[in-house]
């Protein structure tokens, strides 16, 4: 079956300032949490670092010019906060605002809508020194950079994403430290989640102060949740694990209440401290919201299973292995959370903003990087798009994850999620066979079932 999808509709691709610009220490930038990180000894795989990741710093246009073969319609791209301030706070850089302006008026002269995170995990050192997302002032810088950033460039973008997956830097980093900045405390964890909602809900509040076009949103990760079974026990711990993954941020993002009460008992003394008025904060109301999806589980309760005392197993298709990183193939859950939005948060208008998969790829003897397992991923998870759309999903865009092989955070340079392949040493980028098949879905606005 041939699924169109609706005229105006957004494709594109999605990458992350960190994860492929490169240039770290280049034009007057300053040093963030990642680029402290990845020089600790044993923190990253293959002791790698993005000091240098795609060179996209000073590749940006042969970038461009990829895209543009492509024919996609949409970059989902992020600003390096340290790049345009070094500090966190007060005097901007201009050499950096330049080159995020050099950038947007290549994707423009392209036909290619820059959709723009303002904050994709790199907090600048002196930030992350003076108490990072755990300080609630942190906020307050936030929202300073994101006027800046909407003052330079909201003539241009599209779109703006204020916080990529804060639970991520929340909880990989702040409570796991697998991530930056690898601080180890459930309490900093939970105070750096609330920050970072209060810095999106001033960040919001500040766009509409400012006389920038386009829309703004937030970018978060959600899990599709299934109980293990009917018992009491997995069904308490599928409620907590979704509470964790989902509801934390969906209801006060959404104005449906407060965090969890089920989160917020379980906690108890590590809680952090919710002062009035922050919900209204949180819920100044938005434009789009950007769904980063990837994976389902399967919970069940598990003593032993840490701090939620859970255990997942990955959801994933009949027929279907492990994706290079351990995840499912799971479209159903795709749908399910599209129909989600519209039953419980009152259907706004969604994009994907990221979606795809790692896999082991690299060059034949000819210099061609056949990635099969990735069409069949992508469209089966394009197929559950258009069937939500068929229900009745306000979905506008979808931006696969990822444009080109880059630094993949704590497993360095040992996972490619892109549609393109990266050479690290030459720096050679070669179109995968789903870049290409990708380029047909665009063009023909449809995919095959």
């Amino acid at each position: 079956m041939r699924l169109k999808f609706p005229k105006d509709f957004l494709w594109g691709v999605a990458t992350a300032a960190y994860q492929i610009e490169g240039a770290w220490n280049e034009d007057g930038k300053g040093a963030s949490i990642w680029d402290t990180f990845t020089h600790m000894p044993g923190r990253i795989t293959g002791g790698n670092t993005g000091d240098v990741a795609c060179d996209h710093y000073h590749r940006y246009r042969e970038d461009v010019l990829l895209m543009k073969e492509l024919g996609v319609k949409a970059y989902r791209m992020s600003m390096s906060w340290p790049r345009v301030m070094p500090k966190g706070r007060g005097k901007a850089n201009e050499k950096g605002i330049d080159f995020y302006d050099r950038l947007i008026d290549e994707l423009a002269a392209a036909g290619i809508k820059p959709l723009v995170t303002l904050y994709h995990w790199d907090l600048p050192q002196p930030i992350e020194d003076a108490g990072g997302w755990p300080r609630r002032e942190t906020a307050d810088y936030f929202a300073d950079y994101a006027a800046l950033a909407f003052e330079r460039f909201g003539d241009r973008v599209t779109g703006w994403m204020t916080f990529n997956e804060p639970i991520c830097t929340a909880f990989l980093g702040y409570k796991d430290g697998l991530f930056a900045p690898g601080r180890n405390s459930l309490s900093d964890a939970l105070a750096a989640a609330h920050t970072q909602l209060l810095a999106h809900g001033k960040a919001v509040a500040a766009f509409r102060s400012t006389k920038a076009r386009g829309k703004i949103g937030i970018a978060v990760n959600l899990c599709d949740v299934k109980s293990a079974s009917k018992s009491a026990e997995d069904l308490a711990a599928a409620d907590r694990e979704d509470a964790f993954n989902n509801r934390w941020f969906l209801d006060p993002i959404f104005g449906k209440g407060p965090y969890p009460e089920v989160l917020v008992d379980w906690y108890g003394r590590e809680m952090c401290q919710v002062r009035d008025g922050d919900y209204k904060t949180i819920a100044q109301p938005i434009d789009f919201f950007g769904l980063n999806y990837y994976s389902g589980s399967e919970v069940r309760a598990n003593p032993g299973g840490g701090f939620l005392k859970t255990a997942g197993k990955p959801l994933r298709e009949e027929g279907t292995e492990l994706t290079d990183i351990g995840w499912g193939w799971w479209p159903e859950g795709l749908y399910r959370l599209l129909m989600r939005f519209k039953k419980e948060y009152g259907n706004p208008p969604v994009i994907v903003t990221e979606n795809g998969m790692a896999n082991a790829d690299s060059p034949d003897k000819a210099g061609a990087v056949d990635d099969d397992a990735r069409i069949k991923y992508l469209k089966m998870h394009f197929a559950a798009a258009g069937r939500a759309l068929k229900d009745g999903s306000n979905l506008i865009g979808y931006t696969v994850w990822t444009l080109m092989d880059n630094f993949e955070w704590a497993q360095g340079f040992s996972k490619r999620f892109g549609i393109v392949y990266t050479d690290y040493k030459t720096q050679e980028r070669i179109l995968k066979s789903s870049a290409k098949w990708f380029a047909g879905v665009i063009g023909d606005n449809a995919v095959d079932s």
